[in-house]
């Protein structure tokens, strides 16, 4: 059992926490831990094999995966998408990230995908979960080189973002920036504007930075994905599938790197595509002009 659900546990029988004895837990951050209410990070979590998910989150990621077979292998396709991305966009000389979204820490995270190719890269991590800036906080550790730190903030509101403290100390906004949003704006409403937030960060860095994003679609699997959302959209989360068109509108004023904008698998593929994986999502990665 992770430090996170051990302190959860206790907290749910009414055991005192001695938080002298767990350092990497704070108080704060625990307070603020509703496990009865699911959370993206954490049904995110479930479908990649992960331990920090709860009742609440399962039940939603089973309907999902009960709706659309194939679901999990999608969500572990997003994942590999990060890791190339990242590896593309630090090989192109970025040694600064703005991870917004960041989820619960598993393998191939931002800062160690792009410190292996420059120990010296820089990653802010923003999520809006407490239980990610808990385990972020506690694992998300990178080379003596480089450096990571950690916002919980909610990716509508660029301007607490983008002028956090940490992200100012971290982030150099004069040189080029690599944004990183995988998996997350589908869980913002059209009438909360995810056009106008990503405009925001894009606005703010340089040319010669890179986007990159993953969003699902029911372009190319309608039926599948329309279940897939009526599963998901039952209680409080939500999820918005998106054109072909809409997805593009995140690019406006970058260039799209080669393939474009394609299904997040066939985006520079590293391996063969497992069978029966979903076309539920597109990827891309663009420079901004």
């Amino acid at each position: 059992m992770s430090r996170v659900r051990e302190a959860v546990a206790m907290a749910d029988q009414d055991s005192p926490l001695r938080w002298s004895d767990r350092p990497g837990l704070d108080p704060d951050l625990l307070a603020r831990i509703d496990t009865s209410v699911p959370h993206p990070a954490r049904v995110y979590d479930y479908w990649l094999g992960g331990k920090d998910n709860f009742e609440a989150d399962r039940k939603v990621a089973e309907a999902a995966m009960a709706a659309t077979p194939g679901v999990v292998e999608g969500a572990r396709e997003n994942r590999r998408f990060l890791g190339r991305a990242v590896r593309y966009i630090a090989e192109q000389g970025i040694d600064q990230f703005l991870d917004l979204g960041t989820g619960i820490p598993t393998a191939g995270n931002t800062h160690e995908v792009a410190q292996a190719v420059n120990p010296a890269a820089r990653v802010v991590y923003v999520d809006n979960d407490p239980i990610v800036m808990v385990h972020a906080r506690a694992l998300l550790r990178g080379t003596p080189q480089g450096r990571t730190a950690y916002i919980e903030a909610d990716l509508r509101d660029p301007d607490s973002i983008l002028g956090h403290p940490e992200t100012r100390e971290v982030l150099d906004f004069s040189r080029p920036i690599g944004i990183i949003i995988v998996g997350t704006l589908m869980h913002i409403r059209d009438e909360d504007d995810p056009w106008g937030a990503v405009r925001r960060y894009t606005d703010a860095v340089c040319p010669g930075s890179y986007l990159a994003i993953t969003h699902l679609t029911a372009d190319f699997e309608p039926e599948k994905m329309s279940a897939l959302a009526n599963s998901y959209n039952t209680g409080p989360l939500r999820v918005t599938l998106r054109t072909r068109e809409q997805v593009e509108r995140f690019f406006d004023g970058f260039e799209l790197v080669e393939p474009g904008l394609v299904r997040t698998f066939e985006w520079r593929p590293d391996r063969p595509i497992p069978e029966g994986t979903v076309a539920g999502s597109y990827g891309a990665v663009g420079r901004k002009l």
